[in-house]
């Protein structure tokens, strides 16, 4: 969607400027909320897709005034909330009333285990791949409402196929609840002016992967 998570190529924002030896966690409600995260997801009351898409569509000024894991928390809660694991009252007074339905928990002592294993989005092709290495192509100008994994800046602007990556699970259904839909999955270079414009460094490239679908040939 174009909501203010989509911020590649955008002015405005200021210099990025990395925190020196910035540690994993700058406060212990961080820590908490990560763990948090990771575990509701074990449960499987909604897919990675859905996760991101509940942060993503924070209001702009919400999102932006918020750390990057006050966005987790807030995308969390909708989550929640929205599957009636958890009630308004609830959070706002920070102790449960009812336990939640019967849902799958994920036992401390298999937290390592579960972490190394991840969640692979990898799937076996059904069809052929549209696209080779070499190939032209120019990505479609779309402005879904829901999520969508490919940014604003690359929309309309023509590439070239660096890779083929194989086929993986397409977010822009899986984070509608339609089903994983796998789809051929592809790295594409783009050069910085075709972005950018001449003001841009002529030997700069980006490099995205990018679903079939959002794929037409040049």
């Amino acid at each position: 969607m174009n909501g203010a998570a989509d911020l590649g190529g955008m002015m405005g924002f200021g210099p990025v400027d990395p925190e020196q030896d910035e540690p994993v966690f700058h406060d212990n409600w961080e820590r908490r909320a990560f763990a948090l995260t990771l575990a509701m997801g074990f449960t499987r009351s909604w897919n990675i897709d859905q996760s991101r898409f509940a942060r993503e569509s924070m209001s702009p000024a919400e999102y932006l005034g918020s750390s990057y894991y006050q966005i987790w928390l807030v995308g969390l809660e909708k989550l929640m909330l929205e599957r009636e694991l958890v009630t308004d009252d609830e959070l706002e007074s920070g102790i449960a009333v009812k336990r939640p339905p019967d849902i799958r928990t994920l036992p401390a002592e298999k937290v390592s285990a579960a972490l190394a294993r991840g969640g692979p989005v990898n799937r076996d092709p059904t069809n052929p791949a549209c696209f080779s290495v070499g190939d032209s192509v120019v990505a479609k100008n779309m402005h879904p409402v829901g999520h969508t994994r490919l940014p604003r800046y690359l929309r309309g602007r023509r590439g070239s196929i660096r890779a083929v990556r194989g086929v993986h699970v397409f977010p822009d259904s899986n984070a509608a609840g339609n089903g994983e839909d796998p789809k051929w999955l592809y790295s594409v270079e783009f050069s910085a002016r075709e972005l950018w414009g001449e003001d841009a460094n002529e030997s700069d490239t980006v490099v995205a992967d990018c679903w079939e679908p959002y794929l037409d040939p040049a």
